[in-house]
């Protein structure tokens, strides 16, 4: 064995025996070790420790916006770590980075949001948002106001709340912690909302909460009207709305943030991942001017909700930077783009492969639909998609696979960044890949 082999043994050992990997089969990554070691990235490239490059479909967990290896966000976040790493900002201590990264989201935010509270990912946004809000309606003496409503095909987290108001029963299966004050409607039919609130009773109703695009739930784009007549929903029945936009904020649906698109602005917004493109763990909850106003008149205590990393200023520093390579390099509108060439990319395909059927995404967040024939639409009785996952990983491309709730779905979210050459070649092998596993299935 060479020095090389050897270091890689040794790491897939170690992987095997010491780390427990998030979202991943315990069994698989103890039969097979880690199925990549990455060890580099550049553009929207990764490396893997045996010099194996893939393109990287994700964007790895829908965040790196920015691309890998930009030495610009290296640069800030050693700059401030050499300053100040980390201060708390706890019993009203404050930090620079926090406060201008505040301000800079209260400048781009849509509606009347305002107010930042900090958090370091998207679980803990939403998270706080839950609590925030039941915590608004105790101060304005509702306090049988707790209920939180989200959809099915939902995804808002694996912390303890966000993991009952996620839509998808696996994730809430995996433990016995069931909340009854978490309820669902159905992803896409405003009836079923007012259903829901009719039969729960609108007065033990907090929030509505929702994704402007479904990501890990299937890739679902929300049809033109839907977000509105929530708004009115919403309005009628005094809810808080609160939208989800720990993946489809920073650029990544070809505007800042994907509620822009229905024209309608929320009370509440959770954030996270594209703020530092995966640079540093930061999330948050943006408040409007209204809540944030009238927390300030009814509140007379502590508000007793924090985390330790809650405006920690290396991380803020990071995004400052992260959203102003964002505007310098126009990644918003190429994210428009390049998703609509994405797109027809993905249309051209289904006209060339039997198995592909319904074509979805906003952006670049984009989905197929698997299928054994599209002119039936007839579903596979085992998913189709981790086959594509597993050979398109073997040439050359990583993406995700949605198999939840008898779906059988491909995704993407590629780095903002992405030209018409690199999404090109993306494309050409995702064709051949779906070529190579279509005769697999079907012969």
């Amino acid at each position: 064995m060479t020095k090389v082999d050897n270091c890689v043994q040794e790491l897939l050992e170690l992987d095997k025996k010491y780390f427990l990997h998030p979202t991943s089969p315990i069994k698989q990554q103890q039969d097979q070790g880690p199925s990549f070691i990455f060890t580099e990235g550049k553009g929207i490239m990764l490396t893997d420790i045996v010099g194996n490059t893939v393109i990287d479909g994700m964007s790895s967990l829908w965040n790196v916006n920015v691309g890998h290896g930009r030495e610009e966000l290296g640069k800030v976040a050693m700059e401030q770590m050499s300053k100040l790493a980390f201060s708390s900002c706890f019993a009203t201590f404050s930090n620079e980075p926090a406060i201008r990264l505040a301000a800079k989201l209260a400048q781009i935010a849509p509606g009347d949001l305002s107010t930042t509270f900090f958090t370091s990912g998207g679980s803990e946004a939403n998270d706080t948002a839950y609590k925030l809000a039941r915590h608004y309606w105790i101060l304005k003496g509702q306090p049988n106001r707790r209920k939180i409503i989200s959809r099915t095909k939902s995804y808002h987290g694996v912390a303890m709340g966000s993991t009952n108001a996620t839509g998808l029963k696996p994730f809430r299966e995996f433990t016995n912690s069931f909340d009854p004050d978490f309820c669902y409607a159905d992803h896409f039919s405003t009836e079923d909302l007012r259903c829901v609130i009719e039969a729960e009773g609108p007065d033990t109703i907090a929030a509505f909460i929702a994704e402007p695009v479904q990501g890990a739930g299937g890739l679902h784009v929300a049809p033109k009207d839907y977000f509105k007549e929530v708004r009115s929903i919403c309005d009628e029945y005094g809810l808080l709305f609160i939208t989800d936009e720990v993946i489809t904020g920073f650029g990544r649906t070809g505007k800042y943030f994907g509620i822009e698109h229905y024209g309608v602005s929320p009370d509440m917004m959770c954030f996270a991942k594209g703020i530092t493109s995966g640079y540093a763990q930061l999330g948050g909850v943006m408040l409007s001017k209204n809540i944030h106003q009238d927390l300030m008149e009814l509140s007379t205590g502590t508000l007793l909700h924090g985390y330790t990393y809650s405006g920690h200023p290396m991380a803020c520093a990071v995004a400052l930077k992260n959203i102003e390579l964002i505007e310098q390099e126009e990644l918003i509108a190429n994210a428009e783009k390049m998703g609509k060439e994405m797109l027809k990319g993905f249309h051209w395909i289904q006209g060339k492969c039997r198995i592909i059927g319904k074509v979805k995404g906003l952006g670049l967040m984009g989905g197929l639909e698997i299928v054994k024939d599209h002119r039936t639409n007839e579903s596979f009785e085992t998913p189709v998609a981790p086959l594509i996952v597993a050979e398109a990983a073997k040439r050359g491309l990583i993406c995700r696979s949605v198999v939840f709730d008898g779906q059988d779905t491909v995704v993407f979210a590629p780095p903002l960044i992405i030209n018409r050459e690199e999404l090109a070649k993306l494309l050409d092998i995702l064709h051949e890949t779906i070529v190579a596993v279509e005769n697999e299935v079907l012969h």
